[in-house]
């Protein structure tokens, strides 16, 4: 399975911790302290997250060697979706006109995205398609209550579509060597951890600590494991996109691993957590630092709780 092209976009509001700290009575540098984040992405009035994730599709088009016509499987990917009914999957396929394709959207929290690469590759193993599109798109700002001193200052905004073939199409694609994920609703506070209720319509993370220590060491054995899978060990790694979340818990996990710090790649500082969307996002914006056999693993925590990792080489 290869990802034939991948392309991102964000919005151009931004939120900085200086406006925060008069919205929840924390100063910047306490702000700064619990995440690593100074501002964050945020959505214009008229933006959600599907259009955002049919900008992201546009801007792929750049890359893309064949019609997007061609598409035979649309897969959405958010928590924080505008409509429940018309889903951002059939919005895509509404917009770009892509007659005759499978379009479905699924919710695994902050591991969204990467659940729906393995949607793909479960069709992609049963000859039910060929070329896929997968779109992540978050829209926190939207469910995000600002004055929360406990989470508020996490989230931005964006999206990001990945074009993936049962074929290489290009000697630029990016191979899918590995992927895989997990449900872990059963583990520690689980559905309690972090939460985002229809009815209440507001992003809560009322237990923080635990979401901080199943994130840490999900992200350390989802890493640990598919390297071990794929005969690899940790000195092989060039690079790790771990979920943008938080830079306390990505630190922690970098550390765990034994991997020097450069390898890590982050925009968590100006860009917030844009969950699902945040570690596709990353390999979007890295793209170009990447080189011919490099290897890179992208590991993900979700609330819920969930987990995933994906192996991919240049």
């Amino acid at each position: 399975m290869f990802i034939h092209s991948i392309a991102h976009y964000l919005p151009q509001g931004r939120l900085t911790n200086a406006e925060l700290s008069e919205l929840n009575g924390l100063s910047e540098d306490e702000i700064f302290k619990k995440a690593g984040i100074e501002s964050r992405v945020k959505a214009l009035p008229g933006e959600d997250s599907s259009t955002m994730g049919i900008a992201a599709v546009r801007n792929s088009l750049a890359s893309l060697s064949y019609p997007i016509g061609e598409v035979d499987l649309v897969v959405g990917a958010t928590y924080t979706p505008d409509d429940t009914i018309a889903t951002l999957a059939h919005r895509v396929q509404k917009a770009f006109g892509i007659a005759g394709a499978r379009a479905l959207t699924l919710s695994s929290a902050c591991s969204s995205a990467v659940n729906a690469v393995e949607v793909v590759e479960g069709y992609f193993a049963t000859g039910k398609s060929r070329r896929a599109l997968v779109v992540a798109s978050e829209h926190n700002s939207a469910f995000n209550d600002e004055a929360d001193r406990y989470a508020g200052h996490l989230w931005g905004d964006g999206a990001v579509a990945l074009h993936l073939s049962r074929e290489r199409l290009s000697e630029d694609d990016l191979e899918v060597l590995d992927i895989s994920t997990l449900g872990l609703g059963d583990l520690g506070k689980g559905p309690e951890g972090v939460y985002l209720r229809v009815k209440e319509g507001v992003v809560r993370m009322p237990n923080g600590k635990d979401v901080f220590v199943n994130a840490t060491q999900k992200m350390v054995e989802e890493t640990a494991a598919i390297l071990k899978r794929n005969g690899l060990d940790i000195s092989q790694l060039d690079y790790m996109i771990p979920h943008q979340a938080n830079t306390r818990i990505i630190t922690k996990a970098v550390e765990k691993l034994g991997l020097p710090e450069e390898k890590a790649l982050l925009a968590i500082r100006q860009m917030g957590n844009t969950g699902c969307a945040s570690a596709p996002i990353v390999l979007s914006m890295e793209l170009s630092r990447f080189r011919k056999g490099e290897l890179l693993v992208m590991t993900v925590f979700g609330g819920g709780y969930s987990c995933g990792s994906m192996l991919i080489r240049r």
